[in-house]
């Protein structure tokens, strides 16, 4: 293989890939959604920006700049009213839209409005974009894009190395069969799903040396699939199993102080019908707990203390150097501001149409 700057244009300094001052502009996790009471406001910081999340009567969940833009009062210390949130400190009165609606001392409240930032629920999970508008739906499962699924959170970690360097582990072919002694030879083929998303599929098949599968491909054709789709170079949901039983695993990160890594690993599968469909979808679930911890584990003890540096890339780390390429080619946005960052010699690209959807906080 050539491994030229047609392969990898930026294998000696990508400008985002790995870098603790930059993320890439999309959705990412804030907090289980069972976190959050109706009425309760809480504080989080996100991507080194302090926000509050409040849910409001209707149940929905909102996501606002931390401070009172008044004094600069904290506003977890405030009340939830309704759909709105009332600092504590002058009881200035914020809707759901971050508009100022009451301040008691004047009978009119001036034209003041607070950054607010969009927010969903799926999966279990509270999720914010850290953008204006959001340009993408949040995250999915492709086979199970417009399907209902039943989802178990797993774990909660941090890890010392950016949260790029987490991803790539997926698809660092090498290291399935060093690190968890896969008996095969792993080849990757690379679909873009979108401008955030691409999907890394093996298209290599088992050898036939088991009964087992000897015993399953005389009923299907493919027997196992492994393939993983990523967003925004932070989220990667791993695909795995035969053609009648696929299980699904994300791992959603993001990029924490100091460019360690803070992530969740979510269970899902396809919602089935019935108590039959509920018993079997614990199992299924149960199941998957197992696989990802005999992944995790082996992992971790690497991720702890790897100082990442792809200094000689070879034919095994391809995928690797694809998944790089497709993160230099997206937004990214500074840690802590969230502003953007362009190159001087690149002309701003227009903004995209905003992606519609329901926004529904399930």
């Amino acid at each position: 293989m050539n491994l030229n700057s047609q392969t990898f244009s930026s294998i000696r300094k990508p400008k985002i890939f790995n870098n603790p001052e930059r993320f890439i502009e999309g959705w990412y996790w804030v907090t289980p959604s069972q976190n959050l009471r109706v009425g309760e406001v809480k504080p989080v910081t996100i991507l080194g920006r302090e926000l509050v999340i409040y849910r409001g009567k209707d149940k929905r969940v909102v996501t606002l700049d931390a401070y009172c833009p008044h004094m600069g009062a904290h506003l977890t210390e405030g009340k939830v009213e309704g759909n709105a949130l009332r600092c504590f400190f002058h009881h200035w009165k914020f809707d759901a839209e971050g508009m100022c609606i009451d301040i008691p001392c004047l009978d009119i409240p001036p034209s003041l409005k607070l950054q607010t930032w969009p927010t969903a629920e799926k999966y279990g999970m509270i999720w914010v974009w850290t953008g204006e508008i959001p340009q993408q739906p949040l995250p999915f499962v492709p086979e199970l894009e417009h399907k209902e699924c039943d989802v178990a959170i797993h774990s909660h970690f941090l890890l010392n190395c950016h949260p790029n360097v987490v991803m790539i582990n997926a698809i660092d072919a090498q290291h399935l069969n060093t690190v968890h002694k896969l008996p095969l030879e792993i080849i990757f083929e690379r679909h873009e799903l979108n401008e955030n998303a691409i999907i890394f599929s093996n298209t290599t098949p088992i050898k036939d040396n088991f009964f087992l599968i000897k015993l399953i491909r005389l009923f299907y054709k493919n027997i196992i699939t492994y393939s993983i789709c990523y967003w925004y170079g932070s989220i990667g949901i791993v695909t795995i199993g035969p053609d009648f039983f696929h299980v699904h695993m994300m791992v959603a990160v993001r990029l924490h102080e100091g460019g360690k890594t803070e992530g969740q690993v979510l269970l899902m599968t396809k919602k089935r019908k019935g108590v039959f469909g509920w018993l079997c979808n614990r199992v299924v679930l149960w199941l998957t707990k197992i696989a990802a911890k005999y992944f995790l584990m082996g992992d971790i003890k690497i991720l702890q203390t790897i100082q990442f540096d792809l200094k000689t890339p070879i034919k095994a780390d391809h995928s690797i150097m694809q998944f790089i390429n497709h993160v230099e080619k997206q937004q990214s946005l500074m840690w802590g501001t969230w502003q953007e960052m362009r190159s001087r010699d690149v002309e701003s690209k227009p903004r995209r149409e905003r992606w519609e959807d329901t926004m529904s906080n399930d």
